[in-house]
């Protein structure tokens, strides 16, 4: 099954990001916009899981997640990939706790490494939650500045979902499994 360990924003979240991007979606027609029900920030994509390797990455996501504490993010601004000039793809970015963010991130690739899976990406961590797509490359640099001044209301990351991906005319997401965020915080941080 095709797999992904990632973090889902609450409905509220959701909700306010999908009400600040609605003066924007009219303008832009070309775009594929993602439905609010799917949205997730990937920590570490796995691809084709074997189901013999299944086990294993739940053991190991679980350890992983229990390493590391709950933290605190927001949705801020708007970006593109791979640029703003040539976009493919149209994005909101994370501000918070991203360096312990990034170290989640880092452990869940291990984890998913450590159990037999060879990670289909190899680029580096960029914490985002993709909004729109498009299937040439689009000059999104208008819709990225008018987006910038964005900034969401922050929301606890206290779990690390595994999330199965069923692609088709519609895709669709479905979490097989979630582990909680357990380490405690270290002084300083909340």
């Amino acid at each position: 099954m095709r797999l992904f360990a990632g973090l889902l924003p609450p409905p509220p979240v959701r909700d306010e990001l999908a009400h600040a991007l609605e003066p924007h979606r009219d303008g832009w027609p070309g775009l594929r916009w993602l439905s609010p029900v799917n949205w997730h920030v990937t920590l570490s994509f796995f691809g084709e899981v074997p189901d013999p390797v299944l086990p294993e990455l739940r053991v190991r996501l679980g350890r992983a997640a229990a390493r590391h504490a709950p933290l605190t993010v927001s949705f801020a601004g708007g970006g593109a990939f791979p640029s703003p000039r040539r976009a493919r793809v149209f994005w909101t970015g994370l501000t918070g706790d991203r360096l312990p963010l990034t170290r989640l991130a880092d452990s869940v690739a291990a984890g998913g490494r450590r159990a037999g899976i060879e990670r289909a990406e190899s680029r580096r961590f960029a914490p985002h939650l993709s909004l729109a797509r498009s299937r040439a490359d689009t000059d999104l640099r208008p819709l990225v500045e008018a987006f910038e001044t964005f900034a969401g209301t922050p929301w606890q990351v206290d779990a690390v979902h595994l999330v199965r991906s069923h692609l088709g005319a519609t895709v669709r997401y479905e979490t097989v499994a979630e582990w909680p965020l357990t380490a405690r915080a270290p002084r300083g941080q909340s």
